[in-house]
């Protein structure tokens, strides 16, 4: 019996993984916000197929697990950000976090009591929850919708921010609660909530603290560096947790704020980044599953009551965009940016977990209508998911708030080859942006209207210098192939494997033949089409030239008997191919070739 309750846990676990995991990848593959396809996955295997129960699959682990994983994903968000984001919205998320917190607490809880007919108790402490977006479903949202970055920043710091505050809020007011419903009603008795809260702020702000002293020092070694880092965390979150409950997401959201800050003095910090945002995709994905796999249909049912939508409707449409526009009041945002700002407030996995814990200690307690949280919460979750993930891109758009080319170019190295290049992209209809650390070659791109950025592209400072949302491709095309390597191996990440490329500069065929089949695939333009041979064909007249495909038969290259270099490919549906060493291309009618040949 004990072997079949394991086996049934095992692969419980490997199927709620699994599902999250392609979910995700779905989810890239059509288009939609992960939340939603995460959603409707973990609802069809849980409550609408009945194939899995988590919570009788984990057992005893549920609740740790999922709280481990959302202590995780709100440290990895918190150590991603940067006061240099702030520029020029500072003032603007300060009151956000503050006043407008303020705002949506109050108005959420009106809401809940007149609305949903809850009591007055529980509507302040339902309300103080609501106040969450959080990392875990406004990060995805930002990834999709490519925001510039003004607005990207203020949705970001106030998911990362508020999210632990939330819970706190909804504390506060069950403390509140139970001590002036008491026969013996002192207001002392608050004391302790303060206490254990800066408590908690301290101890996430020590071990963050020692974590930097720690490395700064080297005393890492740099392969245990990201998994000792991962067992601070959960340290500094049941440290926090045993101070009091709910205050372990706030330690490590001050833990990450701590090592975010000190990152620019202890550079290899930031190391431990990829790591953690890797750990946060896959529990992220992976809690969404097991929450939404864990609800039954009772609860799901309870959903589509009146009371329930017309709550969702006034959060969505009255509180949000009101706490916004009057907490914003003679800050930096301009008129469409408070819109979208106003509009945005997707609920996630804080909200369903942490109401689930007041449910239960409300129904404890007496309160009659507290089983009406889980159903409520569910509600405002789901609902803000999917409106808030299929309409951010096309409000964003429409407000002039998002980069509507995703398909641009940025180009390292502002050469005479680069900056011709360059110009025959924009000709083609392609965002191209050159960067160089020489004014004198960037002011040659420039004379061609081509944009460019003076500046290290390997700079930290870089990234908050240029927004790179309108592009997703990078090619490095330096006169130096360690320089061209590292900003390749720096931009991977960002770019993704297959749209970073870099120009050979290596002239011997003997050692390219030895090149291995996987560089090969992102060397530019094929064997003999180095730098140095680039730059001096253009020196002495070769020019860039476009040969529309107008056959609709596909033909290969070795079809078209050309006399220049074949450079990329503009499909017709508007999709830019670059030549490689390994790349074999094929063209279709109402392709464009772009070549380099000598004028005849």
């Amino acid at each position: 019996m004990i072997y079949i309750q394991q086996e049934f846990t095992l692969i419980s676990i490997v199927i709620i993984i699994s599902i999250g995991i392609f979910s995700q990848w779905l989810a890239w593959r059509i288009q939609w916000p992960s939340i939603v396809i995460m959603t409707i996955a973990g609802l069809l295997i849980g409550p609408v197929l009945g194939s899995i129960n988590p919570q009788e699959g984990l057992g005893g682990l549920y609740n740790p697990f999922i709280s481990l994983a959302v202590a995780l994903i709100l440290f990895e968000g918190s150590t991603s950000l940067d006061i240099r984001e702030l520029k020029g919205i500072s003032k603007s998320v300060f009151r956000i976090v503050t006043l407008g917190t303020i705002l949506a607490w109050i108005g959420g809880s009106l809401s809940a009591h007149f609305i949903a007919g809850l009591s007055l108790e529980i509507s302040f402490i339902i309300g103080g929850l609501f106040v969450v977006t959080g990392p875990t479903v406004i990060i995805p949202l930002l990834r999709q919708a490519k925001l510039k970055p003004r607005v990207s920043s203020v949705l970001k710091w106030e998911g990362i921010i508020v999210d632990p505050v939330g819970p706190l809020l909804a504390l506060f007011a069950y403390e509140i609660i139970k001590i002036t419903t008491s026969e013996f009603f002192e207001f002392s008795d608050l004391l302790p909530f303060f206490i254990n809260s800066f408590s908690a702020i301290a101890v996430g702000y020590a071990i963050g603290l020692l974590v930097s002293l720690l490395v700064s020092k080297g005393l890492f070694p740099e392969y245990q560096k990201s998994p000792i880092i991962f067992c601070l965390v959960l340290i500094c979150f049941t440290f926090g947790e045993f101070i009091m409950h709910e205050a372990g997401m706030l330690a490590v959201t001050i833990m990450g704020l701590t090592l975010a800050r000190f990152k620019k003095y202890v550079h290899s910090i930031g190391s431990i980044g990829h790591f953690m945002e890797n750990i946060s995709v896959m529990l992220t994905s992976t809690v969404f599953i097991l929450l939404t796999a864990s609800l039954t249909t009772e609860t799901i049912m309870n959903i589509f009551t009146w009371p329930i939508i017309l709550f969702v409707i006034t959060m969505l449409f009255l509180v949000r965009p009101l706490s916004i526009w009057l907490s914003t009041i003679g800050t930096e945002l301009t008129l469409q940016e408070k819109t979208l700002v106003g509009w945005i407030a997707p609920r996630g996995i804080v909200a369903l977990t942490v109401s689930g814990y007041f449910a239960a200690l409300l129904t404890e307690d007496g309160y009659q209508n507290a089983s009406i949280l889980t159903p409520l919460t569910l509600a405002l979750v789901f609902i803000t998911v999917c409106v808030h993930g299929f309409s951010i891109g096309p409000f964003a758009r429409k407000l002039g708030l998002a980069n509507t080319d995703s398909s641009g170019v940025v180009i390292v190295g502002a050469s005479s080859f680069s900056i011709a290049f360059a110009h025959q992209l924009k000709e083609i209809g392609t965002s191209v942006l050159i960067t160089d650390t020489s004014e004198d070659h960037l002011y040659r791109a420039r004379k061609l209207g081509i944009a460019t950025y003076h500046g290290e592209i390997l700079s930290e400072h870089s990234d908050f210098e240029i927004d790179m949302t309108p592009y997703d491709t990078i090619l490095a095309m330096k006169g130096d192939a360690a320089y061209n390597a590292l900003v390749c191996q720096t931009y991977i990440p960002e770019f993704g494997y297959n749209n970073t490329f870099s120009l050979s500069i290596e002239t011997r065929q003997t050692e390219q033949k030895v090149i291995p089949p996987a560089i090969k695939a992102h060397l530019l333009f094929g064997e003999g089409a180095t730098f140095t041979e680039l730059k001096k064909k253009v020196n002495i007249g070769y020019t860039m030239k476009n040969i529309e495909i107008k056959n609709k038969q596909t033909m290969l290259k070795e079809e078209l008997n050309l006399n220049g270099i074949p450079l990329c490919i503009k499909r017709k549906n508007g999709n830019l191919v670059f030549v490689t060493y390994k790349e074999k291309l094929t063209f279709e009618g109402g392709d464009i070739l772009v070549v380099l040949e000598l004028e005849k």
